[in-house]
């Protein structure tokens, strides 16, 4: 029989401390077909007493649920103002499943998280996508079709987030054009010249970008540090189980 879990379990985190939970991939884009997976994303809030101890809660959580992820609210917002691109587009998910007070908040930070820096790491991610679908293509003859459908999706992403300075992750009108290229329907040639045009694209829109050149880290810090303070103010689980010890007559070492 599966143990339950302790108050410090991973699996006790997502299901106790989750702030922000959300659906990602095809479902999110748009892209959904009768096929598809739903991938889950969230963010918990580790209680501040377990970072007073030498063994800290973890950065992420894979689980506990099929196709389920999770990060502790600081690896999210650290990851977030590197502009990198997974955590960047759950935080603007149309498909939100629960939202808390904290997680509000977090959401309502969307745009201090945004900045000019999104071109550099879409770009650079873009690329390495690119290189793998090349090598794709040479031993196999074709790129596997769905990484080459999500890869445009980035790249238009990014193009349109440097233009208008919002993250849009739908993809809308490009719906069908994208899935004819998930079944294959569309040359590698054409794809690959697709591609460039949007890298080309997002690089002209970088220069003249509404966007801020870095993030508002500051904002960002303030709402972390009235998270973790808040957090502290609650009762904390293993002080319970302290006292109780305690009162049954001589305390034990935890």
């Amino acid at each position: 029989m599966r143990p339950h879990p302790t108050p410090e379990s991973p699996e006790a985190l997502v299901r106790d401390h989750t702030i922000y939970a959300c659906v990602m991939g095809s479902r999110a884009f748009g892209l959904a077909t009768d096929g598809s997976d739903t991938d889950r994303r969230g963010v918990f809030l580790a209680p501040t007493p377990l970072f007073w101890r030498f063994e800290k809660p973890p950065t992420h959580v894979e689980g506990p649920a099929e196709e389920q992820f999770s990060w502790e609210l600081e690896r999210f917002c650290t990851l977030a103002l590197r502009a990198n691109p997974n955590i960047l587009e759950c935080l603007h998910s149309p498909l939100v499943e629960y939202a808390d007070d904290t997680g509000r908040e977090l959401l309502s930070l969307r745009d201090a998280f945004l900045s000019r820096q999104a071109h550099e790491t879409f770009a650079r991610y873009a690329l390495g996508q690119h290189k793998k679908l090349e090598a794709d293509v040479r031993v196999h003859g074709a790129p596997r079709w769905k990484h080459a459908m999500h890869l445009l999706r980035l790249l238009t992403s990014c193009r349109d987030l440097l233009r208008t300075g919002t993250l849009t992750i739908d993809v809308g009108d490009e719906r069908e054009r994208l899935l004819e290229v998930k079944r294959g329907e569309v040359p590698w040639p054409e794809i690959e010249s697709w591609m460039t045009r949007l890298a080309a694209e997002a690089e002209t829109a970088a220069h003249r970008s509404p966007l801020p050149e870095e993030p508002d880290t500051r904002r960002v810090e303030d709402f972390l540090i009235r998270a973790r303070r808040a957090s502290a103010r609650e009762p904390d689980p293993y002080d319970e189980v302290v006292q109780e010890v305690a009162r049954g007559g001589g305390l034990r070492q935890p």
